[in-house]
């Protein structure tokens, strides 16, 4: 656990550095992203994990790589980017959710690509984010319940979904089984 906060507090210093470098107050990006001044404070500080999908905007508004945010490296991989089974590196884990980038090394990413693993829980209706962009998902293991738009969509292994990820949307495992997924965001 102690390391899950040490890389929480690397990524929000790497986000604040880049943040300041561009001359942007926290109360416009906060604003940019659509969450409170407060709320993105507390992820630079490594007060609160950033979500992958905020993550994901910062790095788009800022024209880097997310890869450079999750690792502190800039990306080289050009030619392409081999992720070995159980590896990856870590870009969001909160209570009963956790994300893996399986393609953090490679340069000018047109997609990131998200192993994501969600754990079985009592909360009926989890919390939902946005992000910009568009959203593949390929159900690997279990089943999990997409709440998108006023929908509730059942996916079980082997089911994908593509959708418009400015939409509201959460996901909820079921059969209190863990659910994974492969999450492809454009």
């Amino acid at each position: 656990m102690f390391l899950l906060k040490e890389i929480i507090k690397d990524i929000g210093s790497r986000v604040k550095e880049l943040r300041e470098l561009s001359d942007v107050s926290t109360e416009e990006i906060a604003k940019e992203l659509n969450i409170s001044e407060n709320d993105y404070i507390s992820y630079e500080n490594g007060e609160k994990d950033i979500p992958v999908s905020i993550l994901y905007e910062i790095a788009n508004k800022f024209k880097v790589d997310m890869g450079l945010l999750i690792s502190g490296e800039e990306t080289r991989m050009h030619i392409f980017h081999v992720t070995r089974a159980g590896k990856g590196r870590i870009t969001e884990k909160r209570e009963g959710y956790k994300c893996k980038s399986v393609s953090d090394r490679f340069i000018h990413k047109k997609a990131e690509t998200l192993l994501v693993t969600v754990e079985p829980n009592e909360i009926d209706v989890p919390t939902t984010n946005t992000h910009p962009g568009q959203e593949f998902n390929y159900i690997l293991e279990g089943s999990l319940k997409l709440y998108i738009h006023n929908h509730e969509i059942i996916l079980n292994e082997g089911d994908s979904i593509f959708f418009d990820s400015t939409y509201e949307h959460a996901m909820k495992a079921l059969n209190n089984q863990k659910s994974r997924f492969l999450a492809i965001i454009i």
